[in-house]
């Protein structure tokens, strides 16, 4: 396999942040989406989206409202 300058990253250990408000009696739990995992799927500020519980260790980001294609053509898949 030939090796490229450019390898597309496809984990990005993040941790979790707390918000506590001041009124508020429990901390809101925020997670933040990369800039180049949000490019590499095209999730702009503003979509919603939505997790789906597959266990205790896996969620799934759902995109509710999905983008149009940018191109007409799908990509060919090999066999």
């Amino acid at each position: 396999m030939k090796k490229t300058s450019f390898e597309l990253k496809t984990q990005y250990p993040l941790k979790v942040q707390a918000i506590r408000p001041k009124a508020g009696p429990r901390p809101k739990l925020y997670v933040y989406v990369p800039i180049p995992l949000a490019a590499a799927i095209g999730l702009n500020p503003g979509d919603t989206v939505q997790w789906e519980l597959l266990d205790r260790n896996e969620l799934h980001l759902i995109r509710l409202n999905p983008a149009p294609p940018l191109t007409a053509k799908h990509a060919r898949r090999y066999k």
